[in-house]
């Protein structure tokens, strides 16, 4: 096993553990972006500082283009609950753009396609950590993984936005 790999892995395990201690401010910020809908490419970033995978994600959303304000937090958990995300949605890092949650590792042109489009959504997530060439962030093999971006509403319904394999 690579470090990476292994640092991939335990990023997994402190997200399901979950850490608490957000801020008042952090929770404030999520509301104001979460109600933000302007036509900016600024991506808000709520991510752990020790991940080295969501690093790699914001430097993935960078190179396309995006200008990123990144927030290192030891409590993931209420910002995700704050965005409306279920545990079946969540990943590693949450981020808001326009309105929109993007949660885990979503590749840059489905965030594109999301804010060209304007669907009546709440947002777009990759569930989970696949990992594979082809996931922005995770890219610990060079073989690629098969997995969705899924779309999902106030009311919980989820629908596949895009897949890859």
């Amino acid at each position: 096993m690579s470090i990476r790999f292994i640092k991939h892995l335990l990023t997994t395990l402190v997200l399901f553990i979950g850490l608490a201690g957000i801020t008042q401010v952090q929770a404030d910020n999520v509301a104001q972006v979460l109600s933000a809908k302007s036509a900016s490419n600024e991506l808000v970033v709520y991510k752990s500082a020790s991940c080295g995978c969501c690093g790699d994600w914001v430097e993935h959303m960078e190179e396309n283009g995006f200008t990123l304000q990144v927030h290192n937090t030891n409590d993931l958990n209420s910002i995700k609950q704050k965005a409306g995300l279920t545990p079946r949605l969540a990943s590693c890092h949450t981020a808001f753009i326009n309105g929109y949650v993007i949660e885990g590792h979503v590749p840059a042109n489905d965030v594109k396609r999301l804010l060209a489009e304007k669907p009546e959504i709440k947002g777009l997530t990759v569930p989970g950590m696949p990992a594979g060439a082809n996931v922005p962030g995770m890219e610990v093999s060079t073989e690629n993984a098969e997995f969705d971006v899924l779309g999902f509403k106030e009311d919980g319904t989820v629908q596949r936005w895009n897949h890859y394999q």
